[in-house]
């Protein structure tokens, strides 16, 4: 019986044995090394100019804490025998965050995260090797990047130069420079693990640079630089579960940096193209319907779109956007958006395994977020505002109209005068609110006289007396 096992055991390992044949790296001849004992090598000549660019941000609200007794007596069963009134006041506390930022004129203009200052409250800046604080004002902002710009009031600072990021490679030695802690500057090292990264629910509209140098918290908006010291992108984003950095970080790249900031600056807003499509990548198996193997398939055709007009349909598949192929739905996606309203655009799709080309006039699109979130007081002391030009983005009403109170400053003219977080001004005077602009116009008449502003305030409309 022990024979006819091992025969069977060694069987089986004759039936397991096979030949495989392993690539051999070539033999090292060589390694390269610091011949002089008094040179070492180092990256501070990439970094010394750069660092000088990167501010640190903190910004400082105050947001509102509501009793736990409160919020278990506004349910429905204890609203019978209780009634509506809360047992206290909600209480007010401060709220401290701390962010990075980058140098892109001398004149004082910062692009940072959206994510950073958008808030409301109180933003300063402190510069490089500086304990002089800054009061900074937010010049636009754009949630589907996430990128905003921000000013101080200062002359000759140090810039960072762009890099073209279109240009960059995956091994590309980077460093990321910001100020994560509050405890000054902060350099980490590391290369381009990939590229064209698409993280959903991060932003709308991006291609990441994903990097191993560590962004830590604090490091949002702050800068990656190459090995020159030329800025490739902005620190936006880290992959962690526990909060803390495991080598994997995203980066927005400097080419998107550039465009936002110079229209957000130039134009006041940021404008895009608009198709019209919800688009799908394909599956293995419609890869076997479809010639082209690769482009972005429309699944709806929203109506009167630019889409609609030129007659695309559902099952369409995209393929070429003017010269540039289309291979998935993130490079559709961020390449029309690049593109601006009204533009005209060819666009070829595969339609019954036949290849079209036709010509398309893109619409805008809706909703974009824009500039003018400020505290102004030019309108009334202590109040930050915000054009609504994206209501996802608070949770308002899709037809609301008027200009968004983001936060109040304690003690100043606006609390005193019955200003709340969350009002919408609607109205002041005989005058309709629909922006900042108007609401400037509106104070601007008979400057000395009392005037009643009319308030959008949860599901019901409040007035106060301003002068």
């Amino acid at each position: 019986m022990k024979k006819i096992l091992l025969s069977l055991s060694l069987s089986t390992i004759w039936l397991c044995a096979a030949a495989i044949d392993i690539a051999q790296a070539p033999n090292i001849t060589q390694r390269a090394a610091v011949t002089n004992e008094s040179v070492i090598l180092s990256y501070h000549n990439s970094v010394k100019e750069a660092k000088k660019s990167v501010v640190n941000i903190a910004t400082t609200s105050t947001v509102t804490v509501n009793n736990q007794l409160d919020l278990m007596f506004n349910d429905p069963f204890f609203k019978q025998f209780f009634g509506e009134k809360p047992f206290s006041k909600p209480q007010q506390r401060k709220s401290t965050s701390l962010g990075s930022g980058v140098i892109i004129s001398n004149d004082g203009y910062i692009v940072t995260n959206n994510h950073v200052v958008s808030g409301g409250g109180e933003i300063i800046v402190t510069l490089f090797n500086s304990n002089k604080e800054y009061k900074a004002k937010i010049i636009g902002l754009d949630s589907r990047t996430d990128l905003a710009v921000i000013k101080i009031d200062e002359q000759n600072l140090q810039t960072i130069p762009f890099a073209n990021s279109d240009n960059l490679q995956e091994g590309d030695i980077v460093f990321a420079l910001g100020n994560p802690f509050g405890i000054g500057s902060t350099i980490t090292q590391g290369i381009i693990s990939a590229l064209n990264k698409d993280i959903p629910d991060l932003n709308r509209y991006e291609n990441f640079i994903q990097t191993d140098a560590s962004i830590n918290p604090g490091n949002s908006g702050g800068a990656l630089i190459d090995s020159r010291g030329a800025l490739i992108g902005i620190n936006s984003a880290i992959l962690s579960r526990s909060g803390d950095n495991n080598g994997i970080g995203f980066a927005i790249p400097s080419n998107t940096v550039k465009k936002i900031a110079t229209s957000l600056v130039e134009n006041g807003k940021i404008e895009r193209g608009y198709l019209g499509v919800i688009i799908n990548d394909l599956t293995s198996d419609l890869r076997e319907i479809y010639t082209n193997k690769e482009g972005a398939l429309i699944m709806s055709v929203e109506e009167n779109s630019a889409a609609d007009q030129a007659k695309l349909k559902r099952g369409d598949l995209i393929i070429k956007i003017n010269d540039v192929k289309i291979k998935n739905v993130n490079e559709l996606t961020n390449l029309i958006g690049k593109l601006n309203p009204e533009e005209k655009i060819s666009l070829t799709y595969e339609r019954s395994n036949k290849v079209q080309t036709i010509s398309v006039k893109l619409h805008k699109m809706e909703g974009d977020v824009t500039v003018s979130s400020a505290t102004d007081k030019d309108i009334i002391d202590g109040l930050t505002l915000e054009n609504i030009t994206d209501t996802s983005k608070y949770r308002l009403p899709k037809n609301v109209k008027g200009v968004l109170v983001t936060n109040v400053k304690e003690e100043s003219k606006a609390e005193k005068a019955g200003f709340r977080a969350g009002d919408i001004i609607i109205q002041v005077g005989e005058n309709a609110i629909t922006s900042i602009d108007e609401l400037k116009a509106a104070f601007s008449k008979n400057k000395n006289a009392k005037k009643a502003v009319y308030l959008q305030r949860g599901n019901g409309i409040a007035v106060i007396v301003v002068q």
